[in-house]
């Protein structure tokens, strides 16, 4: 059985170890970033969409169009947008879990559920208001999104959290 505290974690066995809130969000936004990028450039693929075009469009939230003309300049940073996203998705969730006990508690469902939220405050709060505008909905969006969202982004952040945080294993 395991117990968690703000300071520590004991283990069956008495084993006792120590939160680890930037391990856990540095893996966090690690995997959510990894699984949200290859789901994109797998999806959008589909659609003829290469990975360097779409690493300029996330890119072009912050340069508009001219994004496209900016050449491997755009597509670094949308590389570094991208990941800080995922890593600041990953805090966000570890600041919650700190009040919200219930989202290390239940991190499965929890996690799902935030992959969905963070999927609906990209695409109707964030989108709308950067020089890209509002989303374009197909396909790929609806399977990167309200599909790959729960599972690539939201639950590994939550057993992340779950895993270095201090709340305990084998829940």
């Amino acid at each position: 059985m395991a117990t968690a505290s703000n300071t520590d974690v004991t283990i069956a066995g008495g084993l006792s170890a120590a939160p680890r809130p930037l391990a856990a969000i540095f893996w966090g936004g690690l995997l959510a970033g990894l699984g949200d990028i290859t789901q994109a450039f797998v999806g959008f693929g589909f659609y003829g969409a290469k990975p360097f075009r779409i690493l300029q469009h996330i890119a072009g939230g912050v340069f508009g169009a001219s994004t496209f003309k900016m050449g491997w300049t755009s597509a670094a940073l949308g590389l570094l947008f991208h990941f800080t996203i995922a890593f600041t998705a990953a805090a966000v969730y570890f600041a919650a879990s700190r009040v919200l006990k219930v989202l290390a508690e239940r991190s499965v469902v929890c996690g799902l559920l935030y992959g969905e939220l963070v999927f609906l405050f990209m695409y109707f709060v964030v989108l709308p208001l950067s020089k890209l505008g509002p989303a374009h909905f197909n396909l790929a969006t609806y399977i990167t999104g309200p599909i790959g969202h729960p599972i690539l982004v939201g639950l590994p952040i939550a057993l992340a959290m779950r895993h270095f945080a201090g709340y305990g294993l084998g829940r």
